[in-house]
This record gives C-alpha cells, sequence and structure tokens, in this order.
C-alpha cells in the first residue's frame, strides 16, 4: 500500500499537517551588531565596533533555517497517458527527480506532495542522498496507485482544491517546484499560487507532448493502466494554458514528455 513504507526510506502518507522545519542555530552571516546587554553571549563581540567606540558591542546574526524544496507531482488521471517516449506523469516525475538531486547536492531538504484522483501522499523533509531516496520511493508509490485506480473515465479533481494548504504544511521561504500539465486548473489556480508567492517560491514545470500539435484531427486508441480506451483530437493542435491559469511572476518552464532525458536536463539548466 501507498501508505506504508519502511522508516529508512521515510514514510509517505496523505497530506500531513505540517512540516517539521530545524533550526541551525545562529547562522553564519551578520545582520547588524548592537551595544552589549547584561546577558548576552560574549562569544559574539564585535571586536571592530567595540574597539573603534570604546564600548562593548555584539554581533546579531540572521536566524538560519533548513531550506526545503517541495516537489509537488501532478498524477491526476489527465497526465497518466502518453504519445510518444514516456506518459506525462512519468515525465512529470523525471523533471522532480533531476530538480530534488540538484536541490540536495546545494544542501537542502526535500519533501514530495503527490497529487491523485483518490488524495494527495506526501513525504517529509529529509536531506542528502536519503532525502531524495525517500522522494524517489514516494514518487513510485504514488504513479503505482494512479494507475491501479478504479477503471472507467475518472475526471480530475481541481488543480486548485489539490494544492489547498500547501501553505500549511511548507516554511516561508521555500521552493514549491509544480509539475503538471495544468489540466483541470480550476477557477482558483491563480489565486492559489499568488498567495504562495507571498512568502514562498513556486514555480511551475509544464509537462506536455508536442506530437499532438501534429496529429490530424480523429480519435485515438490509447491504453493506460490496463484500460483501453480513445481519445479525440481536433487537429488545432494543443492550447496553451499559461496565460489564463498562470500569473505573469510565477516562473515556467515548458517540457515536453516526447523528449528525451537529457533534453529534459538541458532544458532544466543542466
Amino acid at each position: 500500500m501507498l501508505g506504508a513504507e519502511n522508516r529508512d526510506a521515510g514514510p509517505v502518507s496523505a497530506m500531513p499537517g505540517g512540516f517539521v522545519i530545524k533550526r541551525r542555530g545562529n547562522g553564519q552571516e551578520v545582520a547588524d551588531n548592537r551595544i552589549y546587554a547584561e546577558g548576552d553571549d560574549l562569544r559574539h563581540i564585535d571586536r571592530g565596533a567595540t574597539a573603534r567606540t570604546g564600548h562593548l558591542y555584539i554581533r546579531r546574526f540572521h536566524e538560519e533555517r533548513d531550506r526545503v524544496t517541495l516537489l509537488v507531482a501532478d498524477f491526476r488521471p489527465s497526465m497518466l497517458w502518453g504519445m510518444q517516449r514516456a506518459f506525462r506523469s512519468v515525465a512529470a516525475a523525471e523533471a522532480l527527480a533531476i530538480t530534488g538531486w540538484r536541490a540536495v547536492e546545494a544542501g537542502e531538504r526535500v519533501a514530495l506532495l503527490a497529487l491523485t484522483a483518490d488524495g494527495s501522499f506526501a513525504v517529509s523533509p529529509r536531506g542528502r542522498s536519503r532525502g531524495m531516496l525517500a522522494v524517489i520511493g514516494g514518487l513510485a508509490r504514488a504513479h503505482e496507485a494512479a494507475l491501479a485506480g478504479p477503471s472507467g473515465a475518472r475526471a480530475d479533481p481541481p488543480l486548485d482544491q489539490a494544492l489547498t494548504g500547501i501553505s500549511r504544511i511548507t516554511p516561508s521561504g521555500a521552493e514549491i517546484v509544480l509539475a503538471s500539465g495544468l489540466d483541470t486548473p480550476g477557477d482558483g489556480l491563480a489565486d492559489v499560487l499568488g498567495d504562495l508567492s507571498r512568502r514562498r517560491n513556486p514555480r511551475v514545470l509544464m509537462i506536455g507532448d508536442s506530437i499532438l500539435g501534429n496529429l490530424p484531427a480523429g480519435q485515438y486508441p490509447m491504453a493506460v493502466g490496463g484500460r483501453r480506451m480513445r481519445a479525440r483530437v481536433s487537429g488545432r493542435g494543443a492550447t496553451e494554458p499559461r496565460g489564463a491559469t498562470l500569473p505573469a511572476d510565477i516562473p515556467c518552464i515548458t517540457l515536453d514528455a516526447g523528449g528525451s532525458t537529457e533534453a529534459m536536463i538541458r532544458t532544466l539548466g543542466g
């Protein structure tokens, strides 16, 4: 089951009430200094200011917290298909894995939130390779659960509703990376992302499939998770949802699910 995972890999669970963020003491960057007050730590004496003024000064440091990157994988039904190399959901997982490894290499902790038709699943933030391996395990299990959903046509839960509550589980300053095709965005997606951008740093990895713009009109057979269905293509090409759903100040990179992994790495700045 998706909700159970060994302790070494980190738990995968329904959306949690919040991620615990560790403090790292006083940090290394000096914010300013001030006159010494009784009880101050003498290890923080600012010798330069003390020598210049003849008064005892204390350095004050910026509070330092762990940096967290939350990887948000869209595994709703609209993502569980692909026309060329990979399903859009698989391409989303690949893009998030690339992003996550870069984050842990930069000293950050990574967390996962996977969105499916049956709800959200999370992996709490952890650092280094073990943290990223826990995220990859969570991606695999969440994707397997999404594919194993009930047969028949299923509607996407609106993306804006699926993202509601992210601000409660991420600290101020966190990076939030959403990999999605932005299908069924909901009327409030722009507002949700705009609210997040006030104290956090959301960005979007838009997962598309370039072949859609070149297919002639018609119905095409597809197999998704062992189920057979037919997709109708208008022949007018895929529309770009960015302008209708994303605020202009939200960074967005478009990735082709049908392209190679090497091309994806280059597009992501590798």
